[in-house]
């Protein structure tokens, strides 16, 4: 999020366990100067339940989106919040990443005429991730 931190032409939304490695990335923390409120940090505990974490992630977005508007969507698609990930498992089923994805292609179909990049980020387990990339590119193909 430094990167973007000052910068009005960069809305950037994170969605991650908290309180977590490095330490940053609380719901207070939303850029600074010209860059304030185009941070939106979307901090998870652990334990959290499922379907709470995909009403939030969904709610919280579009919302997010609505306001700023993006002209293309980058996703780095990180699937550590696997149930069966060693490293961030915040208890997610691999199904549950077709929801997640929906969010973030139906924002970029509203306001960027489908314009979305994703990347790989992160996901420690073999089996899990292999499963969970095969719902997101499922769902990124979909049309809207």
């Amino acid at each position: 999020q430094d990167i973007f931190w000052t910068d009005p032409q960069v809305g950037f939304f994170s969605s991650h366990r908290w309180p977590f490695y490095p330490g940053t990335g609380d719901s207070h923390e939303t850029g600074s100067g010209k860059g304030l409120g185009t941070t939106r940090n979307l901090p998870i505990a652990f334990g959290t339940a499922r379907e709470e974490i995909v009403s939030r992630f969904t709610t919280e977005l579009e919302a997010f989106a609505e306001r700023l508007r993006p002209q293309l969507v980058i996703v780095s698609a990180g699937f550590d919040a696997h149930r069966q990930d060693p490293v961030g498992s915040l208890g997610l089923a691999s199904e549950d990443f077709e929801p997640l994805t929906r969010a973030v292609r139906e924002i970029a179909a509203t306001h960027c005429a489908g314009r979305l990049v994703s990347v790989l980020e992160g996901g420690y387990n073999p089996a899990a991730l292999s499963e969970c990339v095969e719902v997101h590119l499922r769902e990124l193909s979909r049309e809207t």
